[in-house]
């Protein structure tokens, strides 16, 4: 695998954390460098741990979790995105998941982005050296992105406030039914 595929590979897993880190940024308008930088190291973390997971169990478990990723990825992110959705329609404001901020919350959204990068895992290659490269472009492509998707967030957060649960609800509702429709109607 070359690196401008691999570099494309990369810019094409980190768009489901960018689109969740752009949720972040209007769902916490006053988000610190600090809280973004970790929040958007977790989904890194996910994002280029994952195929190295995948690569490392390629030979075990590639036959059972490959038909099931895109049911996990869908009721993690579907499951986060109703409650969010949920909850812009209800009058009690609670915590207890929308907050990306929280570590249970960057943990799941973390996990549900990254389960089609532990499928990638499956076919980078066979040598340690290529798997290392990759986690390592992963990993930094993703950051940036997340990053930079908490910053768009935050600049338009205080025009749209009032939707922004809302919208971040269907934001991951719509990753998890993306990542559903594509894997269920692959050719």
């Amino acid at each position: 695998m070359d690196y401008i595929t691999l570099m494309i590979l990369a810019m094409g897993l980190s768009l489901d954390s960018f689109a969740v880190s752009v949720m972040s940024g209007l769902s916490v308008p006053r988000i610190q460098f600090l809280q973004a930088t970790r929040l958007a190291l977790v989904l890194a973390f996910f994002q280029a741990t994952m195929p190295l997971l995948g690569w490392a169990l390629q030979s075990g478990i590639r036959t059972l979790i490959e038909p099931i990723d895109h049911w996990i990825s869908f009721v993690l992110l579907g499951g986060i995105g109703l409650h969010m959705i949920y909850e812009s329609f209800s009058k009690q404001e609670t915590q207890s998941l929308k907050n990306p901020l929280k570590f249970r919350v960057a943990f799941l959204l973390g996990l549900a982005t990254s389960m089609d990068a532990l499928v990638v895992g499956f076919s980078v290659g066979n040598l340690l050296s290529k798997i290392m490269i990759a986690v390592l472009m992963i990993g930094s492509v993703t950051y940036f992105a997340s990053m930079t998707g908490i910053l768009i967030g935050k600049k338009t957060g205080p025009h749209i406030s009032r939707y922004a649960e809302l919208t971040g609800g269907l934001i991951l509702l719509s990753i998890g039914s993306k990542i559903l429709l594509e894997h269920l109607f692959r050719v």
